[in-house]
């Protein structure tokens, strides 16, 4: 039982290590990002994630670049909607 919780904290520490870091490896995109290897070699190899490739052989990610990959396409909630609606028809009443 004490190596489980030994286990579990030092997966945290690292997962905080990982956070102050600006450039990451492939496995560590994958733990930051929380897609998996399979999914991540597809959208890399099919280019749809930012990444770079120095040597030709490993994958880096910029964490900042990832971070806007993975808040691309945002939706508004209905009360944001609602707002705008609102806004809009005070805006243009005659």
């Amino acid at each position: 039982m004490d190596n489980l919780l030994i286990l579990e904290r030092l997966d945290r520490l690292e997962k905080l290590l990982i956070g102050h870091k600006e450039v990451l490896t492939f496995d560590e995109a994958c733990d930051y990002t929380g897609i998996s290897r399979s999914y991540l070699y597809k959208l890399t190899a099919s280019c749809i994630i930012p990444h770079s490739k120095p040597n030709g052989k490993m994958l880096f990610f910029e964490k900042k670049k990832l971070v806007e990959w993975l808040l691309q396409n945002k939706r508004k909630s209905k009360q944001d909607i609602e707002s705008e609606a609102l806004a809009y028809t005070l805006s243009n009443r005659q």
